[in-house]
């Protein structure tokens, strides 16, 4: 099987008080279905689509996305990114967001899924202007837990550096082994199906309100974490028991969020 070198862009604008793709373009494994546009919360739903099996050896994927002043995008995929075993080689995914003031993008893909013996690592650009607001989730579950294939990947880096108005604010570098995450998992008290999720809220708002209403989604296998990025923004951390509790957990944090900030009242499921 050919190796994938996969290349997606969108701009999206506002025009005639909607959103609308300006420009776009794609290529395998790279698909987009019809875009649908939510007039409830003003904002235009993308779902991106992999239509192969899921990211294998050799496979390098580019994204670019960009939202112009009062557009507002949300990005999501109808499926999990499951990364396979590799007998030599790796993969890697290279994805750029930029916002313009005035704009809000949305990034709430399904969760990315290592299997045995995957070399994979994911570099994550985010540049937010004045005024633009922008939501951030990255989901990480494990691979066939009854296959014994959970966190026992050769080699995972997921990387994410955010800007507002040009200075950093965020930067992260996820790579621990597999068996660093098992200590973490059976520290928070879960077991080997257990779950992580890493989401970023980049606003000039101050008012955390919102803060303990979220936190009190913790138990049942459910825990977060929420603290203040060095400016404009928040950073939330999940653990779960499992991906149904994953799930949920930022399905009410979504729902909770969306008082403040509308465009999160967008259901990704709608397409």
């Amino acid at each position: 099987m050919a190796d994938f070198h996969g290349q997606l862009s969108i701009g999206a604008e506002a025009r005639d008080g909607r959103t609308v793709l300006a420009a776009q373009a794609f290529r395998a494994p790279f698909h987009l279905s019809k875009p649908y546009w939510d007039a409830d919360t003003g904002t235009l739903l993308v779902q991106v689509v992999n239509p192969t099996a899921g990211i294998l050896s050799g496979d390098k994927l580019e994204s670019d996305i960009s939202v112009g002043a009062g557009a507002a995008l949300l990005v999501t995929t109808p499926s999990a990114s499951r990364v396979f075993q590799m007998r030599g080689g790796s993969a890697q995914c290279r994805q750029h967001f930029a916002v313009e003031g005035g704009g809000w993008l949305e990034m709430m893909p399904e969760p990315l899924v290592p299997h045995r013996g995957c070399r994979y690592r994911q570099v994550t650009r985010i540049e937010v202007a004045r005024g633009g607001g922008l939501f951030f989730a990255d989901l990480l579950m494990p691979g066939r837990v009854a296959h014994d294939e959970a966190w026992v990947w050769d080699e995972l880096c997921l990387e994410v550096d955010v800007r507002l108005a040009g200075e950093l604010v965020l930067r992260e570098r996820f790579n621990p082994s597999g068996e660093e995450l098992k200590a973490m998992a059976a520290l928070m008290g879960s077991g080997p199906a257990a779950c992580f999720g890493n989401a970023v809220l980049i606003t000039e708002e101050t008012d955390a309100g919102w803060r303990d209403a979220v936190h009190a989604l913790q138990g049942d296998g459910l825990w977060i974490g929420v603290s203040r990025l060095r400016a404009g923004g928040w950073s939330l951390k999940f653990v779960a028991a499992d991906g149904v509790r994953l799930r949920k957990g930022l399905k009410e944090t979504r729902r909770l969020l969306s008082a403040r900030f509308p465009h999160l009242a967008c259901d990704a499921r709608k397409l």
